[in-house]
């Protein structure tokens, strides 16, 4: 995982099952009540965007390109 929390300017990797975060560059540690604030607004947040992210692809429409390879493909 990668969450970029811009009020802390810091990148959350992982998170323990008991609270504790383990910060980029940085040891597990509890988060303060402030920084638990931000880390779930930036979780919030990130999550609306990803669903909106799925929902746009989801209903696109296919488009095939008969210019461009396909991806993971060979061309020999």
């Amino acid at each position: 995982m990668r969450l970029y929390v811009e009020p802390m300017d810091a990148v959350v990797t992982d998170i323990a099952s008991d609270g504790r975060v383990r910060l980029e560059n940085e040891d597990w540690s509890a988060p303060t009540l402030q920084e638990r604030r931000a880390i779930i607004y930036a979780a919030t947040n990130e999550l609306a965007e990803l669903t909106e992210l799925l929902e746009i692809l989801d209903s696109a429409p296919v488009r095939h390109d008969a210019t461009k390879p396909a991806r993971n493909t060979k061309t020999d």
